[in-house]
């Protein structure tokens, strides 16, 4: 039987999340988003600086487009869509490094993060009900 502690350790080293990976961004740190999910969602928004390669693609693409040596973290919609899981391990089979970013697309909006669209950057919203949000100094005295 596996014990807990093994098991969280595999889950952190295998998953992160929209704010971790929002930091790592701000960081600088090397690694290469992708966006796993179809056409026609990506056209509709998708986090700034991503990729877009939908899941079914990566068996093909993956190799001949991306560097094996720079890690990957792959997103697809929400935490009630695997496509983030099928694309992590069609990169994994594939020989990357790859980890999967929990509450995908959906997650990302929600902490108010940047996204865009074919027409540039989307308005930034902060959702209460899955982070802190505080008024900026400036209003609350209003």
């Amino acid at each position: 039987m596996i014990s807990s502690r093994d098991y969280f350790a595999a889950k952190l080293a295998l998953e992160t999340d929209a704010s971790d990976v929002y930091a790592a961004q701000k960081a600088g740190e090397r690694f290469v988003l992708v966006d796993v999910r179809g056409d026609d969602a990506w056209a509709q928004g998708r986090i700034s600086g991503a990729l877009h390669m939908p899941h079914a693609e990566i068996a093909d693409r993956a190799t001949k487009e991306l560097d094996r040596s720079v890690p990957v973290v792959v997103y697809c919609w929400s935490p009630g869509c695997n496509g983030g899981a099928k694309g992590a391990l069609a990169f994994s089979t594939a020989g990357f490094d790859v980890r999967e970013m929990i509450g995908g697309y959906e997650y990302w909006v929600r902490e108010g993060q940047p996204t865009e669209n074919d027409g540039g950057p989307l308005p930034r919203t902060f959702d209460p009900q899955v982070m802190v949000v505080r008024e900026p100094a400036s209003a609350a005295g209003a």
